[in-house]
């Protein structure tokens, strides 16, 4: 094999390898007795035979199953008449065997109809892995095929370039984790981050699919700190939209507080990711592997876990999610009881004590001797920054800055009054007492870092849809009481 990140190329099947859509398409209008329109597509395209078949009988009274083996029928007539390789394809394919990367068959086709149609192509015996429709619990676009061949050939998702010709295969491959090369065969496809459309895979080679996995792997990660607000159940739907969250702002690392249990495992499970999870409150879900457990399980409601996690090309980074205690609430002292600065320094005893045994126990993984190992520190600090207020020394994020961590939200909008970076509290806009009191907005999560390799890219606070506030925030898109805070970091 190369030496290059690229540990495999995943194909789709179907109008990618063989100039098979268009076949499809016939049958489908064929049995739909019409002509099939732009608007068809995505019940047609890039889905499984059952799926098409579903979606006819429910237009047309006619039992699925018959539409199914109909389907089917017409379809298999048609390759064996008529089904050739796309440009490039068997090319790019011996290509690959020559240098040794492993190849692997993705197709929301059944497995009767992946042999038929691979007999074109010379055969399954092209392919290390092939996986069908009938191999995974759900097919394309969920990204369990994809997932299910990165397993089979024990290689990461990230390091992969997964081919597709329809946007239902770029959904499965991009939510997978894989990096994408897409070769529209019936209907468009729009250029991406992490996606490359060509009109072709003639003279795609080797390296150029091992170019797109390189530049994938630049020297990026991007961390995300979030409270799920009681792992999001105030919100209807709360686990889809975390999700969709989560993989729309593109983050490889999430600190989560207030996970309420197992959402650190459900939501890893659900993008097929890794995931540590320490007491009832605190986890971290990463897309690349975590290779070690930080701080140990017995952690409270308050407090830290972290993980080290291996990015590509080997190198490792700790992340520790931290959650501090609620109260006393500065914010609220100074405005509502109109504490001076002194007073509110001295009430951040608490959660000065439990940062400073988070920051002995970062510490202890990585001594400051070692301080080139990068390290970040997210979390709900519930107080806060030093860096924001004229006139008072915030003690807790002061304590983490004499420690060598660096705000990386503060790094990119160096200014507090042009650019606050407010994360309490998209839906409080008064105070939940019913007094009517407005509710002080505050930047209490955070994004911290050290290391002499890392540098902050970019750095935002992320909230997304129509935010209705308190108490009517069941249908909110958005399903959590604090925003969250996503950094992007470079290594030099």
């Amino acid at each position: 094999m190369p030496d290059t990140p690229l540990a495999a190329v995943l194909f789709d099947m179907d109008g990618t390898l063989v100039d098979t859509e268009r076949l499809w398409w016939e049958a489908v209008e064929q049995v739909a007795e019409r002509a099939l329109t732009d608007a068809d597509r995505p019940d047609v395209l890039g889905r499984p035979v059952e799926h098409t078949a579903a979606w006819l009988g429910a237009a047309t009274g006619t039992s699925a199953a018959d539409l199914a083996d109909t389907l089917h029928r017409e379809f298999a007539d048609r390759v064996r008449a008529g089904a050739v390789p796309r440009p490039g394809a068997l090319a790019l394919l011996d290509a690959l065997a020559r240098e040794g990367v492993p190849t692997a068959l993705v197709t929301a086709s059944s497995r009767a109809v992946a042999d038929l149609v691979l007999v074109t192509l010379g055969g399954t015996n092209r392919f290390a892995v092939s996986v069908t429709a009938d191999d995974t619990e759900r097919t394309k676009p969920a990204p369990d095929p994809y997932l299910a061949a990165c397993h089979a050939l024990g290689v990461a998702p990230a390091a992969c370039v997964a081919v597709e010709d329809t946007e239902t295969g770029v959904a499965s491959a991009e939510a997978a984790g894989c990096t994408v090369l897409a070769v529209p065969s019936l209907a468009p496809i729009e250029e991406a981050p992490g996606r490359t459309v060509l009109t072709s895979l003639a003279g795609v080679t080797v390296a150029s699919l091992a170019a797109l996995v390189t530049r994938e792997f630049r020297p990026e990660l991007r961390v995300m700190s979030w409270n799920l607000w009681l792992g999001g159940t105030k919100v209807d739907g709360h686990r889809d939209k975390q999700l969709k969250v989560i993989t729309e702002t593109g983050a490889d690392v999430v600190g989560l507080q207030e996970t309420y249990g197992n959402s650190a495992r459900e939501l890893a499970e659900a993008l097929g990711w890794h995931h540590h999870q320490a007491g009832p409150n605190l986890g971290v879900i990463s897309r690349y592997p975590i290779t070690a457990r930080l701080g140990g399980l017995d952690v409270g409601f308050y407090g830290a876990t972290g993980v080290r996690i291996r990015l590509g090309g080997g190198q490792e980074v700790d992340v520790w999610s931290a959650h501090l205690d609620c109260a006393p609430y500065g914010p609220y002292e100074a405005h509502f009881d109109g504490l001076p600065p002194a007073e509110l320094i001295a009430h951040e005893s608490g959660r000065l004590e439990q940062m400073r045994e988070i920051l002995l126990r970062i510490a202890d993984f990585v001594p400051d001797e070692h301080g080139s190992m990068p390290v970040v520190l997210v979390g709900d600090f519930n107080t806060p920054s030093h860096l924001d207020w004229p006139g008072v020394e915030w003690p807790v994020t002061k304590a983490a800055e004499e420690a060598g961590l660096r705000d990386s939200y503060r790094e990119a909008h160096p200014d507090p009054v042009r650019d606050p970076g407010l994360t309490w509290s998209p839906i409080h806009v008064e105070h939940e007492d019913g007094s009517g009191r407005p509710e002080p907005q505050d930047r209490i999560d955070f994004v911290l870092y050290r290391g002499k390799g890392l540098r902050v890219l970019d750095s935002r606070v992320v909230v997304s849809g129509v935010v209705r506030v308190w108490p009517e925030m069941a249908d909110n898109v958005w399903p959590s009481d604090h925003a969250a805070v996503l950094t992007t970091f470079g290594f030099r």
